[in-house]
């Protein structure tokens, strides 16, 4: 009886861990990117994501970065830029000490493209110097840290025809400090090209952590406007 009691509040405490970082939910991330073309060599990265731990709702984290590109040539380019993530850890239901957490992040990326036949590959690497607080209700200091990342991802994009596309990417986190490994994202979507300049992305996204996988549905549009037409239309 004594064992059968212990295996069940071991279970139960399983369980109530599941339900309290939300890795049982399916939650969904609402993404909008934009590259921005205002010379030949430059242009400008927008994004926008609302991410949420279950679909559309119990909000987890809002990500704004914005960066400048420089096209290098047609299958490379740098970037800088900035970005600000707000984070709600607690899931819902879920009452503990961390209130919020906020970072300032500086990054600097490498992108090289080729293709094969008429696939096309992306290697991204990036680095992020992240600067992040945690709020604690019970004390009115914040922690405040610095950590140093690096990230690469594989990304691949197969046409269907001149509308749809599939995309796949699989990208590796790896902190700069304590524990190396980090997270992987491996995704798979359906795309479409809905403008010339625009596209939309419906996927799965598996995010590995060293203690807990999540499942996320990923809805992405992606806006690339040719800025200086717009210039010179408007030019007197």
């Amino acid at each position: 009886m004594k064992k059968t009691l212990a295996l069940l509040a071991l279970l139960h405490s399983i369980t109530s861990f599941a339900q309290e970082i939300g890795d049982d939910k399916w939650g969904s991330w609402h993404m909008y990117f934009g590259t921005n073309t205002i010379s030949e060599k430059l242009s400008i990265h927008t994004e926008a994501q609302l991410r949420y731990y279950e679909n559309g709702k119990n909000f987890n984290q809002l990500l704004l970065r914005t960066g400048l590109n420089y096209h290098i040539n047609r299958n490379a380019m740098v970037t800088g830029g900035y970005a600000f993530i707000d984070t709600d850890p607690t899931f819902e239901g879920n009452e503990n000490l961390i209130n919020n957490i906020s970072e300032h992040r500086i990054f600097q990326q490498l992108i090289l493209k080729n293709t094969v036949g008429r696939v096309l590959f992306e290697h991204r690497y990036r680095l992020e110097q992240r600067f992040i607080e945690v709020e604690n209700r019970n004390s009115p200091f914040y922690e405040k840290s610095t950590q140093h990342r690096a990230r690469y991802r594989l990304q691949v994009t197969v046409p269907l025809n001149k509308i749809f596309f599939l995309n796949f990417y699989d990208e590796i986190f790896l902190n700069l400090q304590d524990n190396v490994y980090g997270q992987n994202r491996l995704y798979g979507a359906l795309g479409a090209h809905v403008f010339k300049n625009t596209s939309v992305q419906v996927g799965y996204l598996k995010n590995h952590f060293p203690t807990a996988n999540f499942d996320r549905l990923q809805i992405g549009v992606f806006y690339n406007p040719d800025l200086r037409r717009k210039s010179k239309k408007n030019a007197p």
